[in-house]
């Protein structure tokens, strides 16, 4: 396997992945999920609590004219009146806030699973750009190389003027080349020093992503988040039926007071019992609309797990196919390298032509960012595998 040299020994280093998948919980979108987690944990608790008991204090006979003039045949009462919360209210109410509580912690495991996919691909494609980078250096150091040898035999009047003209061209071509790829470079890694939050810009990567082997392509353990999140919703949907059910019955309320006659100067007990009649609203429509909340629901379940199954078969077959794509690739950076250094000891001895020289030159370069974007590719393959799998990609499953 063809290995390639990270980068300069004074350049500011990023933690290595796992140190970066370790910190992934500080990143925007995890910080989000773990707060709506948190609100999702405090409606469940204010769903389980009863409502509160109303107290009303009333005067009548008071204030007025003839008898009733002054506060002295004024009838008091102060009462306290309850909803009992009938027909399962309460734990329907709490059966919904705990499907949309499982609901968001699935929500905030996905959101950690696309932030650490985004970081190994920030990562990879940093790694990529500085490796680019230093093919592109290179291979301008091989154009001057092979320019100033073609140059000695012009002057010699081995090879026609032309030749070196072309060479020179070739030269500045690579000289593009070289400032093209230091400006991705830079810009990859700066994407990375974004998308791993860290304190300073860093300007080398250690610890190889690239040639790192993903874990062996195997049966998905566990159900794609995305199933999870979606079965859950079908959950969620299906307890706020009976949350719309159970509304359409009427409230009851239960009331017990004092009562003081002024008059007689004298005190009574009251009580009773009220209720709603259920005569123009009794929460069809409500109840209509949660049921097709639910259908809806079932059926995105439905389609999640049918594109969860297509998705898995595709990703594992396309991990396989970079997998493999990076073993030829290094054979060919193999193959280019030995044809390209017989090439130039045929161009010193004068048995190979500067064309011939110029395109196995150019052939070793390919090769080269070939096996760099080979391995980037098995990095996104592998990305999108472990989404599917529900684990961190170059990890184990959650």
């Amino acid at each position: 396997m063809a290995t390639f040299a990270i980068g300069p020994a004074w350049a500011d280093p990023v933690p290595s992945y796992e140190e970066l998948l370790q910190r992934i919980g500080l990143t925007p979108g995890a910080l989000e999920a773990n707060a709506l987690v948190d609100a999702s944990e405090a409606r469940m608790r204010q769903a389980g609590v009863r409502p509160n008991p109303e107290l009303s204090l009333e005067a009548e006979n008071a204030f007025g004219t003839g008898p009733f003039s002054g506060y002295g045949n004024a009838e008091t009462t102060l009462s306290v009146s309850q909803d009992l919360d009938l027909w399962g209210r309460r734990s329907a109410r709490v059966g919904v806030a705990q499907a949309e509580g499982r609901t968001s912690i699935l929500r905030r495991d996905l959101a950690t699973l696309d932030a650490a996919g985004r970081l190994a691909l920030a990562y990879a494609e940093a790694e990529a750009a500085d490796r680019r980078f230093l093919l592109a250096q290179e291979a301008l150091d091989l154009t001057i190389a092979d320019a100033r040898a073609l140059m000695i035999l012009v002057e010699e009047g081995r090879e026609p003027l032309f030749r070196g003209v072309q060479a020179q061209s070739q030269a500045a071509a690579a000289r593009a080349a070289l400032e093209e790829a230091r400006a991705e470079r830079e810009a990859a890694f700066a994407r990375l020093t974004v998308v791993a939050m860290l304190p300073a810009p860093v300007t080398s990567i250690p610890t190889s992503l690239l040639d790192r082997e993903p874990p062996a392509v195997g049966q998905m353990a566990s159900t794609a988040p995305e199933v999870r999140v979606a079965e859950a919703e079908r959950a969620a949907a299906e307890s706020r039926i009976e949350v719309e059910r159970v509304r359409a019955r009427p409230d009851v309320r239960v009331s017990v007071g004092v009562r003081r006659y002024e008059a007689e100067d004298a005190t009574a007990l009251t009580f009773g019992v009220s209720m709603p009649l259920p005569l123009f609203d009794r929460n069809r429509g409500n109840y209509d609309a949660a049921q097709a909340e639910f259908r809806a629901a079932d059926a995105r379940a439905t389609g999640a797990r049918q594109n969860a199954q297509a998705d898995l078969a595709a990703a594992e077959a396309r991990l396989r196919s970079a997998s493999s794509r990076v073993w030829a690739t290094d054979a060919g950076v193999t193959a280019s390298e030995e044809a390209y250094r017989l090439s130039r000891i045929g161009f010193d001895a004068g048995r190979i032509s500067q064309l011939e020289l110029s395109s196995s030159r150019a052939a070793l370069i390919s090769a080269r960012n070939a096996a760099v974007d080979a391995r980037l590719a098995r990095v996104r393959a592998e990305v999108d595998l472990a989404r599917l799998q529900g684990r961190a990609p170059f990890g184990t499953s959650q």
